[in-house]
């Protein structure tokens, strides 16, 4: 990915990423694990993995992606550009993994797909579902 997301998790967040998240039913899409300083991102259905992301210490605190892929094989992913994917690595880590709100990233996802798609009529709730899913309370 030449977008990578430039958020800085803390090191309490970076530890709650590290124990990784895994879908409860049929409404969650992402199951994330991690492996040394690399974060898995796969598709709950399918186990599919469509996001790979590298993580390194930062000066000061905390942690940052730093390198990142994503699938580019049309059968597993449809790779719709740089950005969606820039935004979808970070909302998934944001709001499936660590739960946060994430409206600002949501708002985003919504921008975005009514951009790219052309259709700015689609309900909210219903391109956040399609590409992000539920979360369940752990």
């Amino acid at each position: 990915m030449s977008a990578l997301p430039s958020r800085v998790w803390t090191d309490a967040e970076w530890e709650r990423i590290q124990l990784g998240y895994r879908a409860q039913d049929m409404d969650e899409k992402w199951n994330v694990f991690a492996e040394d300083r690399v974060v898995f991102l796969h598709r709950s259905w399918t186990g599919y993995g469509i996001y790979e992301a590298s993580f390194a210490p930062v000066l000061g605190g905390g942690f940052q992606i730093t390198q990142a892929v994503v699938e580019s094989d049309p059968e597993r992913h449809r790779n719709i550009g740089d950005a969606y994917a820039c935004l979808m690595l970070e909302l998934v880590i944001s709001a499936i993994v660590l739960g946060e709100p994430a409206a600002e990233l949501r708002g985003r996802l919504v921008e975005l797909t009514a951009r790219i798609s052309g259709k700015t009529d689609l309900p909210a709730g219903v391109v956040q579902h399609s590409a992000l899913g539920l979360r369940t309370e752990p």
